[in-house]
């Protein structure tokens, strides 16, 4: 294992992280272009962390987010966790209501087609999940709403 990933785990679940948020995001960001997208601040963890891209709803300017991303059946799992904020992160409600998406996964990038997992398959998906990051039982104890969870499947023509 990883030596720095209990230390990330530990930090990740501090109440007063969520307001280091921007400058977490900044941090990573720049190493990615510095390592053309093969490094990042949760792969540095052992953390497995992908770039979402989608198209804003409202503006339709493409944004990319950092996310950790976990590898499963041929696709990626997210949590719109956002810490345990009791609000949806914007790259989710965006996420929402696109029809694809594009996912940067260790300097390659593929066109995926999001959906909410739900019932049964959400709970297994929830499982995978903490068992990567456990603080994701963390935030999901620090709000209200449900954190959902996206399925990020390859595009096929």
């Amino acid at each position: 294992m990883n030596p720095i990933r209990p230390v990330a785990v530990k930090l990740g679940s501090q109440p007063w992280l969520p307001r280091f948020g921007k400058q977490i995001v900044t941090v990573d960001h720049t190493i990615q272009r510095v390592t053309f997208g093969r490094v990042t601040l949760l792969t540095l963890a052992g953390l497995p962390e992908l770039v979402l891209t989608v198209r804003g709803r409202k503006s339709g300017v493409e944004r990319s987010t950092p996310l950790l991303g976990v590898p499963h059946d041929d696709a990626w799992l997210v949590a719109g966790s956002n810490w345990g904020m009791p609000e949806l992160p914007g790259w989710a409600r965006n996420l929402d209501a696109a029809d694809e998406a594009r996912v940067t996964y260790r300097g390659r990038e593929t066109v995926v087609v999001p959906r909410r997992s739900e019932g049964s398959e959400r709970a297994i998906h929830w499982e995978v999940l903490v068992e990567v990051w456990p603080n994701y039982e963390v935030y999901a104890r620090r709000t209200e709403r449900e954190i959902p969870i996206y399925v990020l499947a390859p595009y096929e023509d």
